[in-house]
């Protein structure tokens, strides 16, 4: 912004310097003129009645003046043109009492105006007063000045704006780096308010004002997620209680979806319950896992609807939470095991300083304007794509999550099927 704030002052600079150039010879011209046209006729005006004896005195501030006559006489003068010939030979015609022109001499140019008069004490003569032109005026200098003093000012511009607009720009540039380290996990951070006492201090203020308003909005709603999770944990693991105890009072189909529901709703509430504690950043215990040996115990683990095949590489070893990633592996399992046909196929391997894993299934995957959208919390595939109405649409955020926590990403790449790709930083 420095840099166009001085390319725009430059140009109308430039602009100016090139109507000054063109523009001051004449006006200075019409200035010196309009001078010795006012001592030509106050002249002329003085002679009506008045004869000098000696040299003319200096009038309206001119120093040059002749009067002469019809023959060309010159009848009286100022001290510096005694005894010289007429200034000009050019006289007033066709009825005109006044004629000017420029006489150049050894010693310079005079602009010389004559103003006739026929009734003086010398009878018909003409006045003539000259100013000296200044030499600049016909000169190729003067161009060449401007221009060089244009640039010097361009130049002193530049450097004040550079300066001026930096000082000014340097603590909302602090501010501005200082809001992109921000984050929902660490709202606690401030603004340094500089001692300006100034609109950037009072912005720094402001911004600080927001930041704890924010903090306090959001820990607000972390704690009523926190709240609500605990406080639904214990009715529904007295409701899952009582409908296995009673279970022979019951008709088996009901007794089935009665408790699966429940069990349904269990998970929601573990879920919210996680969310609540990743957004937190919760601190947790980290210890270094083997992600191939991690991948194969929960495949061992779970009793899903496909077959599930591994091919991990071993010495592929991370650092995290085993109790998280094993969730984050479950999440990806499970929606693999929803979607797809008829297998699922988990890789792990080592690439660089990453660990990866990709978990495939043959299903019918997810349209690339869904890839980003399944993220989104709550955010559940059209039915016409589900096995079934299980999914409560957490699953895969809370992965992402995970990754993130762990300093990795999650995303879904090209299939056949849906082909999610777990990126850790690897050990």
């Amino acid at each position: 912004m420095t840099i166009a704030t001085v390319v725009v002052f430059g140009v109308i600079l430039l602009v100016g310097v090139v109507a000054i150039s063109l523009a001051y010879p004449v006006w200075a011209r019409n200035a010196l003129t309009d001078q010795a046209d006012s001592a030509s006729r106050h002249l002329a005006t003085v002679i009506d009645y008045y004869r000098f004896r000696g040299p003319i005195p200096p009038l309206r501030g001119v120093q040059v003046m002749q009067v002469v006559d019809t023959r060309g006489r010159v009848v009286a003068s100022t001290r510096a043109l005694g005894g010289q010939p007429p200034l000009t030979s050019k006289v007033p015609t066709g009825g005109d009492s006044r004629v000017s022109d420029e006489v150049c001499r050894s010693d310079g140019c005079l602009l010389v105006v004559g103003t006739s008069n026929r009734v003086t004490v010398y009878g018909p003569v003409v006045a003539y007063a000259a100013v000296r032109e200044p030499f600049l005026l016909n000169s190729p200098f003067l161009p060449a000045l401007l221009l060089a003093s244009s640039g010097l000012l361009l130049t002193l511009m530049g450097w004040g704006a550079w300066y001026g607009v930096g000082r000014v720009l340097a603590p909302v540039e602090r501010i501005r780096s200082g809001l992109e380290h921000f984050g929902a996990a660490d709202l606690s951070r401030r603004i340094e308010v500089p001692d300006t006492e100034d609109e950037v201090a009072e912005l720094a203020a402001t911004v600080n004002d927001t930041l704890s308003r924010l903090e306090m909005a959001v820990e607000r709603h972390r704690r009523f997620v926190s709240d609500a999770s605990h406080e639904l944990r214990t009715p529904i693991t007295a409701l899952m209680v009582r409908l296995e105890a009673g279970a022979d009072d019951l008709d088996p189909a009901d007794w089935r979806a009665a408790l699966e529901e429940a069990r349904r709703l269990s998970d929601i509430v573990q879920d919210l319950l996680l969310m609540a504690r990743l957004d937190a950043r919760a601190v947790v215990e980290r210890e270094r896992i083997d992600l191939g040996g991690l991948v194969e115990e929960e495949v061992a683990r779970r009793s899903g609807r496909l077959p599930v095949t591994t091919k991990t590489e071993p010495g592929v070893v991370v650092e995290g939470s085993r109790l998280q990633l094993a969730r984050l592996l479950t999440n990806l399992l499970s929606n693999a095991d929803r979607y797809g046909d008829s297998a699922v196929l988990v890789s792990v391997w080592g690439e660089g300083d990453q660990a990866v894993s990709e978990v495939v299934d043959d299903g019918p995957g997810i349209p690339p304007e869904m890839r980003e959208r399944v993220f989104e919390r709550f955010t559940r595939l059209d039915r016409t794509r589900s096995r079934d109405a299980g999914g409560s649409g957490l699953g895969l955020p809370i992965a992402r999550d995970i990754a993130r926590a762990h300093g990795g990403t999650l995303h879904i790449g090209e299939g056949p099927g849906a082909r999610l790709i777990l990126r850790l930083p690897r050990l």
